[in-house]
């Protein structure tokens, strides 16, 4: 079964077929680094992510830039009400997006660019503009030209003639037709800048991603990826600028993730219905954030509430449960064959029903009902009192490398602290001896520790809150 992804440059699905046989360049528009993100930012990092590891579990070498946009007209108005360098001021929400996006279990990039590390080959591609009549200079900016493109607006399936009836010239704007974007802009007093044969400045937007893209993974690539909100006009001027310079195709496939609603109303800044993914994850375990977005189509907006946030906490649970399970009947199971090869089979399936949810467009949403029948039978497998420890480690395996695809780590600690570890024993010899008034004291003060204890006929288990 060959993967298909819905490419928006056609608006249909395709078969992917890679430039180089089991190769993926993959680039994915990172943020602008002045805050720390919302969770917004944090679905296409989840998203994206996603697809690389399904691309990887597929066989492929995925070769994946995601970069940091580091000068910024909103970041040197940042440090200029905080007082820092650009430069620390960058820094230091780099380092907290990082982390962020890795406690939701995304793997980091194979290169994570910046602007202000890539100025030669921004300068360089902005004179190649140029000299092909595509861009011009005037008083120390450069624009770029979309009515000397042919095809521009081919992306977000708009004519020249639509876009130029919104288009208008700001105020101390000197291009020549409103459509005109900035490539290069004229620095002003005090900015951060660098020197170019147009004088210092510094680059505009939409031409960093398409030098970048160029630097690390060449002039055309199969995959960028992004935010709907970037399809216009970010990703339909990377098109341009690109397509223009090098004269051939710049992406082979164009993925959009949808838009995050807040209480179903669309999130954004003025509305004051934005959430931090930091304080996010200090409220919510990171791998819940993560498999609520997971639960929902790429392409389809999200809607985010407590409700199901806690919903998905809940079926995230049903799922870890069925795996400890697992383990517990692990301990007492033989390797007798009792209509094993019945259960193979069935968890045989599983792989194929997950591929083929995720070979479509990695609807990761039946991918995850997938999970919860695997779920499902392996209850059913231990309510019959099975024990062939084959077959259990297989669920077990197929549970966690199925979700390993996902981006989803279900395995519990497998070391308590020391202090509750010896509050777990206390409590089993306090049992024994039926003083059950401390065993309920000892339960009580693991669960202040966000330690839940449950009795089952397999012995004690526990879980973090």
């Amino acid at each position: 079964m060959s993967i298909i992804i819905y490419n928006t440059l056609t608006n249909k699905k395709e078969p992917f077929k890679p430039i180089v046989e089991n190769e993926v360049k993959m680039y994915v528009c990172g943020p602008t680094v002045y805050n720390y993100i919302h969770i917004g930012n944090a679905r296409p990092a989840i998203v994206f992510d996603t697809v690389r590891r399904y691309f990887e579990y597929k066989g492929y070498d995925v070769k994946y830039v995601l970069n940091f946009t580091d000068v910024d007209d909103k970041i040197i108005d940042a440090a200029k009400e905080t007082g820092e360098k650009v430069a620390d001021l960058t820094n230091r929400y780099i380092d907290a997006y990082l982390e962020d996006v890795k406690a939701l279990g995304v793997k980091e990039a194979t290169y994570h660019p910046r602007v202000t590390e890539t100025m030669e080959e921004i300068i360089e591609f902005v004179s190649g503009l140029i000299e092909k009549g595509y861009a011009y200079e005037v008083d120390g900016d450069v624009y770029f030209k979309p009515r000397a493109f042919e095809g521009y607006g081919k992306l977000s399936d708009q004519s020249i003639d639509e876009l130029r009836a919104g288009a208008r010239i700001k105020v101390g704007e000197k291009k020549e037709d409103p459509l005109d974007f900035a490539l290069w802009k004229k620095a002003k007093e005090g900015e951060i800048a660098w020197d170019s044969p147009w004088g210092k400045g510094r680059p505009g937007w939409h031409i960093e991603c398409s030098a970048m893209a160029k630097k690390f993974l060449g002039e055309t690539i199969d995959i960028h990826a992004g935010g709907q909100d970037l399809t216009f006009p970010h990703h339909e001027n990377e098109i341009a600028q690109s397509e223009a310079l090098n004269e051939k195709p710049f992406a082979n496939y164009w993925m959009h993730n949808g838009y995050m609603n807040i209480d179903n109303e669309k999130m954004s800044k003025s509305l004051g219905n934005f959430i931090l993914t930091r304080d996010l994850i200090q409220k919510h375990d990171p791998m819940v954030i993560r498999f609520f977005m997971l639960s929902v189509h790429y392409r389809n907006p999200i809607n985010f509430t407590d409700e199901l946030l806690e919903s998905a906490k809940n079926s995230l649970e049903r799922i870890k449960t069925a795996y400890t399970n697992l383990e517990h009947r692990k301990q007492s199971s033989t390797n007798l064959s009792d209509n094993s090869e019945k259960w193979l089979k069935v968890i045989e399936q599983s792989k194929e029903d997950f591929e083929r949810a995720m070979n479509d467009d990695f609807n990761t949403a039946n991918a995850i009902t997938v999970l919860f029948d695997l779920a499902k039978e392996a209850n059913v497998y231990l309510n019959e009192n099975h024990t062939d420890v084959e077959v259990i480690e297989k669920f077990q395996e197929q549970l966690k490398t199925l979700l390993h695809v996902l981006g989803i780590n279900i395995e519990e600690e497998q070391l308590l602290d020391e202090e509750i570890e010896a509050l777990i024993e206390e409590r089993n010899v306090a049992r024994k001896e039926r003083n059950f008034a401390r065993a309920d004291e000892i339960r009580d003060l693991l669960k202040e520790k966000n330690i839940i204890l449950e009795d089952t006929n397999q012995g004690v288990r526990w879980r973090r809150a």
